[in-house]
C-alpha cells in the first residue's frame, strides 16, 4: 500500500537506498532538500506513522476516503514530517513519561469479527440514543438510534449523503491542530464519527457515545494494540444536545492496549453543548485524549469528566471562545488508586467582550506509587474585556510519597477584567476527621465519607442521572473493594 507518508518517508531517504521525488506533503512545506528535512524528522515517528496508515482499511473499494477524511489525513502526515516523541525534556511531558509506549510493540487493531460481539452484551445496557465503537471502528449491530430529531445526523462520515453536512464537516475537521498524538490519530482514525445537529434544533434525549477496547495483551508483554476513534460534533446556531462519552474496558480484564482519541466541538451562537465525559479503561491502558472546542458569541460549553482508568491517562483539553457573551465550564474529577498517571492539560482562549469561564479540577491519589498532573493555562486577551474567569485545582494525597504535580497558569492581558485561581493540595483535615469522631464514627468509616463528598461535588454535576450512578459505584468500588468470599 502506497500512502502519502510511505511517499515522505521514501523521499526523505529511510526506506529506500536512493532519494525518490519529493512528496506532496514535502514540497508543501517548500523544502527543496529531503535530507535537510529528514534531519528534523523522528525515525520512530515515521514509521509509526506509515504503521497507522498501512493499517487503514478501504472504506469502499471502488471510492477513496471522502475529501474532509483524505485532507486530515494529508495534513496529519504532514505534520508528522517535523514531529520527534516527547520527552520529559519537553515542558509539556515534563512529568508525564510516554517512553514505555516507545518500547512497546506497537501494532494498530483490525476490525475483524467485531460485527460479531452483538450477543456478548460486551457493552452492558443503556437507555440512551447510542453508537458502538469497538476498538475504533463502529459496530452497528451494538448501536441503537432512535428519538433524533429530523435534520439532526449522526454517524460516520464515509455515510454522510448531504452535500451541505459534507461542506460544514470540511471547513472543521482539521482547523485546529494539537500536538504528536492529535496528528497520530490523524493519521490512524480508520473514519470520522459525525454529530450534526441543525440550526434552532435542540436535541432533547442525550447521545451516548460508548467506547470499547477489546484487543489487549498480558500485563508483561511488549505488544500494545493502538485505536484511534475520532469524533467532529458540530452544533449549528441556536443547537443544543447533550452528549456522554464513555471509554471502556472488557470487565475484570486488565490489559494493555492504547486508545489515542479525539473529539472536536464546534458550537455556533446561541448553541449549547453538555458534554460527559467517563474514562474507566484498565488500569493497564495507555489513554490518550484530545477534546478540542470552538465555541462562537453567546453559546454554552459544560465539560463534566470522571477519570479512573489507564496506567498512563492524560486528557489534553483546548477550548477557543471566537465571539462575545461565552460560557464555558470544566469541571474534573480523576482518582488515582494504583501505579497510575492521571493527567489533565487544558487551555481556554478568550479573545472577545464578556467571556465567562469555570475551571474545577479535583484528584484523588490513594496509591505510594499513584501520580497527578494538572496544568490549566486560562488566557484573557487584550479585546476579552470584562471577562470572568475562575480557576480551581484541589488535589487529596492519602498515601505517602504519592505526588501531584499542579501549575495554575492565568495569563491577563485585558484590564477590565474579574479573574482568581487556586490551588490546595493535602490530606484529609484532621478538625474535619475529629467531627466525626466526636459523634461516634469510626476512623475509616469517616474517612469514607469525607472521600465519596470530595468527589461529589463534581459527579453531582453530570445531567444524567445514570452516569452520575455509575460514576458513584466505581469510586466506591474501587476505594473500598470487597474483600473475596471464602
Amino acid at each position: 500500500m502506497v500512502t502519502a507518508l510511505s511517499m515522505s518517508i521514501s523521499s526523505l531517504g529511510f526506506c529506500l537506498p536512493k532519494l525518490s521525488s519529493p512528496s506532496r506533503a514535502t514540497r508543501a512545506k517548500g523544502c527543496t532538500h529531503p535530507r535537510t528535512l529528514a534531519i528534523l524528522s523522528d525515525p520512530y515517528v515515521l514509521r509509526l506513522a506509515e504503521t497507522l496508515e498501512d493499517s487503514i482499511p478501504s472504506i469502499s473499494s471502488t471510492s477513496p476516503p471522502p475529501p474532509p477524511l483524505q485532507k486530515l489525513r494529508d495534513i496529519s502526515s504532514e505534520s508528522l514530517l517535523s514531529t520527534s516523541w516527547p520527552s520529559r525534556k519537553d515542558e509539556a511531558f515534563r512529568f508525564t513519561d510516554t517512553s514505555f509506549i516507545k518500547s512497546s510493540d506497537v501494532q494498530p487493531v483490525q476490525p475483524s469479527s467485531l460485527q460479531s460481539l452483538a450477543s456478548l452484551n460486551v457493552l452492558g445496557d443503556t437507555h440512551l440514543p447510542n453508537l458502538a465503537i469497538v476498538d475504533g471502528y463502529l459496530v452497528d449491530s451494538l448501536s441503537q438510534l432512535y428519538g433524533l430529531p429530523d435534520g439532526v445526523f449522526v454517524g460516520p462520515l464515509s455515510r454522510v449523503n448531504s452535500q451541505m453536512i459534507m461542506s460544514r464537516v470540511s471547513e472543521y475537521a482539521s482547523s485546529f491542530h494539537g500536538d504528536l498524538f492529535w496528528s497520530l490519530n490523524g493519521v490512524g482514525a480508520p473514519d470520522i464519527i459525525v454529530v450534526y445537529v441543525p440550526e434552532g434544533c435542540k436535541v432533547e434525549s442525550t447521545l451516548h457515545l460508548r467506547f470499547l477496547s477489546l484487543k489487549g495483551d498480558k500485563i508483561d508483554s511488549k505488544v500494545l494494540p493502538i485505536s484511534n476513534p475520532r469524533v467532529l460534533v458540530l452544533v449549528e446556531n441556536g443547537g443544543h444536545i447533550n452528549i456522554v462519552e464513555e471509554y471502556m474496558g472488557a470487565d475484570g480484564d486488565e490489559k494493555c492496549y492504547w486508545t489515542n482519541a479525539v473529539m472536536e466541538v464546534v458550537i455556533g451562537d446561541g448553541g449549547k453543548v453538555t458534554h460527559s465525559y467517563v474514562q474507566r479503561q484498565s488500569m493497564e491502558a495507555v489513554h490518550v485524549k484530545w477534546t478540542s472546542v470552538r465555541q462562537e458569541s453567546t453559546s454554552v460549553y459544560k465539560l463534566t469528566e470522571f477519570s479512573t482508568g489507564g496506567k498512563l491517562s492524560r486528557h489534553n483539553v483546548h477550548v477557543q471562545q471566537v465571539g462575545a457573551d461565552t460560557t464555558t465550564e470544566l469541571s474534573t474529577f480523576h482518582l488515582s488508586i494504583g501505579d497510575q498517571l492521571q493527567d489533565l492539560h487544558s487551555k481556554l482562549v478568550l479573545d472577545y467582550p464578556r467571556g465567562f469561564c469555570r475551571q474545577l479540577h479535583k484528584c484523588i491519589v490513594a496509591h505510594s506509587q499513584g501520580q497527578a498532573v494538572f496544568d490549566g493555562n486560562v488566557q484573557v486577551n487584550r479585546d476579552a474585556q470584562q471577562t470572568d474567569a475562575g480557576q480551581l485545582t484541589r488535589t487529596l494525597l492519602l498515601k505517602p510519597r504519592a505526588t501531584v504535580n499542579v501549575k495554575p497558569n492565568l495569563q491577563i492581558i485585558a484590564d477590565d477584567v474579574k479573574c482568581s485561581h487556586g490551588a490546595a493540595i493535602s490530606d484529609l483535615e484532621e478538625n474535619q476527621l475529629f467531627y466525626f469522631r466526636a459523634r461516634g464514627i469510626d476512623i475509616e468509616s469517616a474517612r469514607q465519607a469525607l472521600i465519596f463528598s470530595f468527589a461529589g461535588e463534581v459527579i453531582r454535576r453530570f445531567p444524567d442521572s445514570s452516569v452520575q450512578k455509575t460514576a458513584e459505584n466505581l469510586i466506591r468500588r474501587l476505594l473500598d473493594p470487597k474483600p473475596p468470599s471464602s
